[in-house]
């Protein structure tokens, strides 16, 4: 299994939208990923809750069969259409992959 975890900041404005707006969009375009892309085994995507203290807009923690389910996933066309989504409207994203058993 391979662990994969971003997060994402997003503009105030961007493409039209206000910040919520925006983060509310790609949430549902990333819950939508599973049922499109094989090798998927976990796949939360996460809204930080108003009133605590939050460094990122929106999080997603996933876990695939393999790296090769991840790296497939990362060039589904489905998941690069989520790509340029986010592209167009974050400011930041940190990443983090990596193997459960080798901890």
């Amino acid at each position: 299994m391979i662990k994969h975890i971003v997060a994402w900041n997003f503009a105030d404005e961007a493409e039209g939208a206000d910040k919520a707006t925006n983060v509310a969009l790609v949430a549902d375009a990333l819950r939508a990923l599973p049922a499109v892309i094989d090798g998927i085994l976990e796949f939360e995507v996460i809204v930080p809750q108003d009133g605590l203290d939050n460094t990122f807009d929106l999080a997603l923690n996933s876990a695939f069969t393999d790296a090769a389910a991840l790296q497939a996933y990362a060039v589904h066309p489905k998941h690069q259409k989520v790509v340029a989504l986010i592209g167009a409207r974050r400011t930041g994203r940190a990443c983090i992959d990596y193997d459960p058993a080798q901890l």
